[in-house]
């Protein structure tokens, strides 16, 4: 069970973006994460004729490994941990290593 899933709030820990927040928008790989705002470069991009695609420098927002991100608790509007418990019913759940809150699950996903 992955710690951080698609549409969780995360918080950067460490790089050159420490302290942004944002939405995870997509998992790339089970290490790389997709962050909304997060991690943005500038990419030279060509013309291309053929596909209607104008030349010139995008913003793109690249991958970031899930060791510099965390989960942001909202209740405390701070970084934290995850754990796996189980629940009452015997079904896996995250919850927040902090105070074992159940951590709330994504509108997105």
């Amino acid at each position: 069970m992955n710690k951080l899933r698609k549409g969780d709030q995360v918080i950067v820990i460490s790089g050159r973006d420490k302290g942004k927040s944002g939405v995870v928008l997509r998992r790339i790989d089970p290490d790389h994460l997709v962050v909304e705002g997060i991690n943005i470069v500038k990419k030279h991009v060509r013309p291309n004729p053929m596909k209607g695609e104008q030349g010139g420098i995008i913003d793109k927002t690249m991958p970031i490994h899930q060791s510099n991100l965390a989960i942001l608790n909202t209740k405390t509007n701070k970084a934290d941990r995850v754990a796996i418990d189980l629940d009452e019913s015997g079904k896996k759940q995250r919850v927040f290593k902090s105070d074992r809150q159940p951590v709330p699950s994504p509108a997105s996903a």
